[in-house]
């Protein structure tokens, strides 16, 4: 049974129980390979079914999860539940699913080159670490994912549709000594040359870092590599919700269309129906068709994101980013600049070079103060030149003062997706003038 099929089975089971229903499927076939020591590990292979349930009565709202291995066991879940989704209150983000139309297709999302090698990724491992050691790192650790993928969207208002996608995750940690160094990629298409170059990219900036450089903490122009700006951005995009913005979680909280939130030549666009980002969908949580749209265009604030409930709220019409309680980007495009990293490095006159990140946090919604630690590799750039490398830095600043800052983009842009970048993001390296960097806490 498909998920589609699943779909179907249970709104059939729901339909005349509920005021409205929207069913939501995903079927994923998978496998990881996990690298450590230089060495493919064991590969793990699952399939796993999840079934996701809006269910509407009497103007209130119940969203539920399953992970199932039929539609009987789901329908029975919900029996046993059944009494207690009149008794929450009603909801101000109550909406009926919206009229059904025909969303237009998308093509080039599967590869089933991917699915022939879910049973044995193993030479792919084995050509990054490849790539990886004959770049000049000493040892190597990391993950290679493949999946197969199949989505489904049923509503009791006549919507039945469902769509495949693969994808190829993978990242790889460099080490040599006591430096790391650290690179991602994500595709619905297999690129064996892609998978390489995250060996090579991971391994690459190790042989910069010759010396130990001192740090202290101040406001420094730094340049951000495709990681750190895909894990930024991440969060800037999932607070350009509606929802977001409505509960006061957002720093476009009061910002209107037009409104500059970053410097002229930086534009993000939600972009599901690019085919190669592993986050394409040509329809979304609700049924309306998907489309591309910039977040931010040319540094002002062009578009939040919606489902049917918040545009609704914001007396608008939905961007097709559903999210059933909070709209969502799909895959995020940056559009890149002119320059190239060595000639960031050549403008710089004292700062940094940050390679990596994690631990990113919010201090203040509102105001979109966050706080991110450097990982792995941090270059120390002096008069145009990499002095060499320092411990751990910590960025302590706002996120419309980050965006506003941005003085260059580099002309290369990748496909950046891991644990970190949730969010298939396509990025440039950037170069922002005067951020705060502070020593992590210990």
């Amino acid at each position: 049974m498909n998920a589609r099929d699943v779909a179907e089975r249970v709104l059939g089971g729901l339909r005349e129980r509920f005021d409205s229903v929207v069913v939501k499927v995903v079927d994923r076939n998978a496998a990881m390979l996990k690298i450590w020591n230089s060495q493919p590990g064991v590969l793990q292979m699952w399939r796993d079914i999840s079934v996701y349930l809006l269910l509407g009565k009497q103007r209130r709202l119940t969203v539920l999860e399953f992970e199932v291995g039929s539609p009987e066991e789901v329908l029975d879940a919900v029996r046993r539940i059944e009494d207690y989704v009149t008794r929450v209150e009603e909801s101000e983000l109550y909406a009926e699913p919206p009229e059904p139309r025909e969303p237009a297709p998308l093509e080039g999302g599967y590869d089933r080159r991917v699915v022939d090698h879910l049973s044995d990724p193993k030479p792919l491992a084995e050509a990054m670490v490849s790539s990886a050691l004959s770049s000049g790192a000493e040892r190597v650790a990391g993950t290679l994912e493949l999946g197969e993928v199949e989505v489904a969207v049923a509503t009791s208002r006549g919507f039945d549709k469902s769509y495949r996608k693969t994808e190829v995750v993978t990242h790889l940690r460099s080490l040599r000594g006591e430096l790391s160094g650290h690179w991602a990629w994500g595709s619905t298409q297999l690129d064996v040359g892609a998978v390489e170059d995250v060996g090579s990219r991971s391994a690459g900036f190790l042989e910069l870092a010759k010396t130990k450089a001192r740090f202290t903490p101040g406001r420094y122009d730094v340049i951000l590599s495709p990681l750190v700006v895909g894990n930024l951005l991440n969060y800037v995009a999932s607070m350009a919700s509606g929802m977001a913005v409505l509960l006061g979680m957002s720093f476009l909280l009061g910002k209107s269309a037009g409104d500059a939130v970053a410097s002229e030549g930086f534009t993000l666009t939600d972009a599901p129906r690019d085919v190669t980002l592993p986050g394409l969908a040509p329809f979304d949580d609700e049924g309306v068709e998907t489309y591309n749209k910039p977040i931010i265009r040319a540094g002002r604030l062009a578009s939040l994101l919606h489902n049917t409930a918040t545009s609704r709220m914001f007396k608008t019409t939905s961007t097709g980013n559903a999210g059933w309680t909070n709209p969502r980007p799909w895959n995020l495009v940056v559009e890149p600049g002119s320059s190239t990293f060595e000639e960031m490095v050549s403008e710089v006159r004292e700062g940094y070079a940050i390679m990596n990140n994690w631990y990113t946090r919010l201090q203040n919604y509102v105001e979109g103060q966050f706080s991110t630690v450097a990982r792995d590799l941090v270059l120390a750039i002096r008069g145009g030149s990499v002095e060499g490398y320092v411990d751990r830095v910590r960025i302590a600043d706002r996120f419309e003062t980050l965006l506003k800052s941005i003085k260059a983009m580099s002309r290369e842009v990748y496909d950046v997706s891991w644990w970190e970048v949730r969010i298939p993001t396509r990025a440039p390296y950037v170069l922002a003038e005067s951020i705060n960097l502070t020593k992590p806490m210990a």
